[in-house]
């Protein structure tokens, strides 16, 4: 699932990694991130032109941005009960967002001047629409980004490998009860609207100063714990 910003005139700004560049990562992952590109350069689309080779922030239309798919509105400032109720990673968060002359500021900027190299992992389309969206950065490099998604699949992981609580039951219905609780756990623990490890950064200062920004952060949140 792609995220996006939309800035009116039926116009979205958002992350992206285009078709045949590698992420590094050496896996099949690299072909899923190909299958995102926002238009095939055989069809190309009268209003974005071809797109597919195009790496970083774009701006597209809205068919070339969905590219198929269907239109779904990601949710800021849930409650902690709807955000347990969906089991789906990359729909919500507990967050705020910001007004929207901040976030429209936020994505024309990097629409301008980048947003860092993609990593489907650490610095994808989700963690481009809510940085804009909240100005929030996690500033630690030992854990996956702001992404609900990549947070996700992390914490499904965790529930079934990790969990010591597996071994409290034998039958089919305690594994999963626990294995979901697990899940929701991770979830919840890895969302930036409740991690400690994030700051809030002008959007000039993260394209100015992107290598100082991660050392000043933590030695902020070091003073303040």
């Amino acid at each position: 699932m792609k995220l996006g910003i939309y800035v009116g005139d039926e116009t979205v700004v958002h992350f992206t990694r285009g078709s045949g560049q590698e992420i590094g990562t050496g896996t099949v992952l690299d072909r899923l991130v190909f299958s995102m590109s926002p238009h095939p350069s055989d069809n190309p689309c009268p209003k974005c032109g071809v797109q597919s080779r195009l790496d970083g922030v774009i701006s597209s239309c809205i068919d070339c941005f969905l590219s198929g798919g269907y239109l779904y509105l990601f949710e800021y400032d849930v409650s902690l009960a709807l955000f347990i109720a969906k089991p789906r990673g990359g729909t919500c968060t507990l967050a705020k967002s910001d007004p929207p002359e901040d976030v429209l500021h936020r994505a024309s900027f990097l629409l301008q001047n980048g947003f860092g190299g993609y990593n489907i992992f650490k610095n994808n389309c989700e963690d481009f629409a809510i940085y804009c969206k909240t100005g929030l950065l996690v500033m630690t490099s030992l854990s996956v980004g702001r992404s609900g998604q990549a947070a996700s699949f992390v914490a499904a992981t965790s529930a079934v490998v990790s969990s010591p609580l597996r071994f409290l039951t034998t039958s089919f219905s305690g594994l999963a009860a626990v294995g979901y609780g697990m899940y929701c756990i991770s979830r919840l623990v890895s969302d930036i609207g409740v991690r400690r490890d994030v700051a809030k950064i002008p959007v000039e200062r993260l394209v100015a100063h992107p290598d100082a920004i991660e050392s000043e952060a933590v030695a902020d949140l070091s003073t303040a714990n």
